[in-house]
């Protein structure tokens, strides 16, 4: 009883994370400080598979460095365009119920924690029930490489990150050992545990 209780409050905080992260970001899209939102929205479907690019939710950032949502969705998947503060272009899609916890990334980061902090921080805050996770796997796809302004483009390199929270090698039967081209454990027996999927390398 106790577990289904945990459950309900998770999926509940779950819902309010969104829905406060809609309501900032659409407050911030309507203020002037949204730059080139055209370029981000296409640099933010980059990383989009072509079935859900239509219908994705579109966050980007401001001049000032904050994010924000450009384009509304109409289905359960979020785009975010390349940080211009990084020299390397990297964009990402992921499933909504995964937004609070990388929004909390992000303002862990703007706070200038470290990346092993920001994990642990995360890890901590999920096992507590402050900080809502996947009830469920969920996907992420992240692509790596370079942007061209005059054509709208990136060339580059997709990876696939599926989260399992709570996976270990023995319950999913996959190996923490990295395979290049094939699947792999990462994370393992943490809230943050995911499938790394990433392409062989050229050569």
């Amino acid at each position: 009883m106790k577990r289904l209780e945990r459950l309900a409050v998770t999926i509940h905080q779950g819902l309010l994370a969104l829905a406060a992260l809609a309501v900032s970001a659409t407050w911030s899209c309507a203020s002037p400080q949204v730059a080139n939102p055209e370029e981000q929205v296409a640099q933010a479907l980059a990383a989009a598979p072509d079935d859900l690019a239509e219908g994705a939710g579109i966050l980007g950032y401001a001049t000032d460095g904050s994010v924000v949502q450009i384009r509304e969705g109409s289905n359960d998947f979020i785009c975010l365009a390349s940080n211009p503060a990084n020299e390397r272009f990297s964009s990402s899609c992921y499933h909504a119920s995964l937004e609070p916890y990388f929004a909390r990334g992000r303002e862990l980061d703007a706070e200038g924690t470290s990346r092993e902090d920001r994990y642990r921080i995360r890890y901590e805050e999920m096992e507590a029930g402050s900080l809502p996770m996947p009830v469920m796997s969920a996907a992420q796809y992240i692509f790596d490489g370079a942007w061209d302004s005059e054509t709208q483009t990136a060339e580059g390199m997709l990876r696939w990150v599926i989260y399992v929270p709570g996976a270990t090698e023995e319950s999913i039967g996959l190996s923490a050992a990295p395979v290049q081209g094939g699947p792999y454990l990462m994370s393992a027996g943490t809230p943050g545990a995911h499938i790394m999927i990433v392409p062989p390398r050229d050569g």
